[in-house]
């Protein structure tokens, strides 16, 4: 922040109050005026925008920055489409390291691969030249490992979810993913979130929600990024998801006890729990179930007791249910309106119902979704109709219906399990598989600005808007396609064209400002 005054003028703001402004004063960390250029006061320092579009800057509701961070500067195999694929880009970047380092890598998604079979544990450790590997899915929520890898962790074998071809899933995924995150030290961990938090800004985010946890993170890595926030890069909110954590949450400085609470696990590696079996997994599959409704419930009087929000990860709709009857049971303790003041959180919440999406009015919770996932999953052919056919895959992500009976929602990524990548996830909730699903550009946009304040603890009522008074949390675009009533021009005019084939530009930011400070520009400032 800076008491110097700046003056933004010569562009096209997204301030739906005064429609006819084009130029903005900024002045110790706020919006200090509004309104036509030709109009504007005097400033310390002028920024010709020339025409560029002004809106408020992006939340990032769900992140997982050290994780991000090595998916920017690591191995990338988001884009490999078989287990020779996969093979070679391993052995390739394992060449660039020492005999003793972990190779990490992350995003294979065997959905899109022809033969859906990856390479087991010895196959990866001749690739690897014998280090010890560890590939996270693109769901985060399952890993392929080297021998070497098991050999490092002989407690694996116990646990649920082990398979001696090196892809572990539940507790076993948890198990080597700490041994293999543990040998990143601290001072590569703050390197990597650091990196992650600038390329946020990059992209016009400027708060970002980190979900961390013992079985997702460490304490060690949740307050390395906390004590980042803001630092040059975007600032840092932090749920910390343990079971009765509430105080740990807070003395560890998060801001909820939530997030990456498990309440199940993922559609990618069939361990959401579902009501109904998996329609490509063995007879009768239906997940796995992490917490029970007496578990939410005695978490949720735990929070109500310290004065933390309350959150779980929830993505099949029999977790949802389970989670939704502790909400029910916190509720007989506390009385409804209490546990609705409280603003407590569902994350992902991606295979919903009426009755389910009745429990979220109810209760007043939070749902903080991933319009990336219908993009990348959704459909009659995606990954979601594989697992679930296509007629329930259609209904996931239902972010049009609750939105239409007033759940507050909060967009995110769940960097790096999709993108950093904020219009990209505006136009996905727009441009959603089932027509009934789809928002307008506005709604999505708020749901990916406001709706991140909103769905913080307290108040935010000056956040996530452009208005006298308001922090000066703002992005700068150029927009290729155009604006149309101070939002860009997201989707081609045929709808036949929308989907990932949809040719129409995203706007490319040219600049991040958090509360008056600059945090990105390229060329503009």
């Amino acid at each position: 922040m800076t008491n110097a005054s700046t003056l933004y003028r010569g562009g096209v703001l997204h301030c739906p109050a005064d429609p006819s402004a084009t130029a903005m004063l900024v002045s110790g960390g706020r919006i200090a005026w509004l309104g036509p250029a030709a109009d504007a006061p005097a400033a310390d320092r002028v920024v010709e925008l020339g025409g560029a579009l002004v809106t408020p800057a992006f939340v990032d509701a769900h992140v997982h920055a050290t994780d991000t961070g090595l998916a920017l500067s690591g191995l990338d195999l988001s884009g490999v489409r078989s287990a020779a694929e996969l093979g070679a880009a391993v052995a390739a970047f394992a060449e660039r390291l020492p005999a003793e380092a972990v190779v990490l890598g992350h995003g294979w998604d065997e959905s899109r691969w022809a033969r859906p079979v990856p390479p087991d544990a010895a196959e990866l450790g001749r690739a690897a030249g014998g280090r010890r590997v560890y590939l996270s899915q693109a769901s985060m929520h399952s890993a392929l490992v080297s021998q070497a890898l098991l050999a490092a962790a002989p407690q694996v074998a116990a646990a649920d979810g082990f398979d001696a071809s090196g892809w572990l899933r539940r507790d076993a995924h948890h198990v080597v993913r700490a041994v293999a995150m543990g040998s990143v030290p601290l001072s590569q961990r703050r390197q990597l979130q650091r990196r992650a938090l600038a390329h946020a800004a990059s992209v016009g985010i400027a708060s970002v929600h980190e979900c961390g946890g013992p079985t997702i993170s460490s304490e060690e890595d949740f307050t390395s990024l906390l004590a980042l926030s803001g630092d040059g890069v975007a600032e840092v909110y932090g749920y910390w998801g343990e079971l009765l954590g509430a105080a740990k949450a807070r003395d560890l400085g998060a801001v909820g006890a939530g997030g990456d609470l498990f309440a199940d696990g993922a559609l990618g590696a069939r361990t959401a729990r579902v009501s109904q079996p998996y329609a490509d997994g063995a007879a009768g599959e239906c997940g796995h179930g992490y917490l029970s409704a007496e578990q939410v419930r005695d978490h949720l009087l735990d929070c109500a007791e310290h004065g933390m929000q309350g959150g779980f990860h929830a993505i099949g709709d029999a977790a949802i249910a389970a989670v939704l009857a502790g909400f029910a049971g916190a509720a007989a303790v506390l009385g409804t309106d209490r546990v609705r003041a409280a603003g407590h959180r569902v994350e992902h919440a991606e295979i919903m119902d009426r009755a389910l999406i009745a429990g979220f009015v109810e209760f007043g919770v939070v749902a903080s979704m991933q319009p990336a996932f219908d993009r990348l999953w959704g459909g009659e052919r995606g990954m979601y109709a594989a697992r679930l056919g296509a007629q329930r895959a259609l209904a996931a992500n239902p972010m049009g219906a609750m939105h239409g009976v007033g759940v507050t929602l909060a967009f995110g990524s769940d960097s790096p399990v999709t993108p950093l990548d904020p219009w990209g996830s505006v136009r996905a909730a727009v441009q959603h598989f089932n027509p009934a699903q789809r928002m307008t550009v506005a709604a999505a946009f708020a749901a990916h600005t406001r709706g991140g304040w909103r769905a913080l603890p307290g108040s935010h009522p000056a956040e996530g808007v452009l208005a006298p008074g308001a922090p000066a949390t703002f992005a700068v675009w150029d927009s290729p396609a155009g604006v149309r009533r101070g939002l860009p021009v997201l989707t081609a005019a045929d709808p036949e064209l929308w989907g990932p084939q949809d040719p129409t530009p995203l706007p490319v930011c040219r600049a991040t400002v958090l509360r008056g400070a600059v945090i990105f520009e390229e060329g503009l400032l």
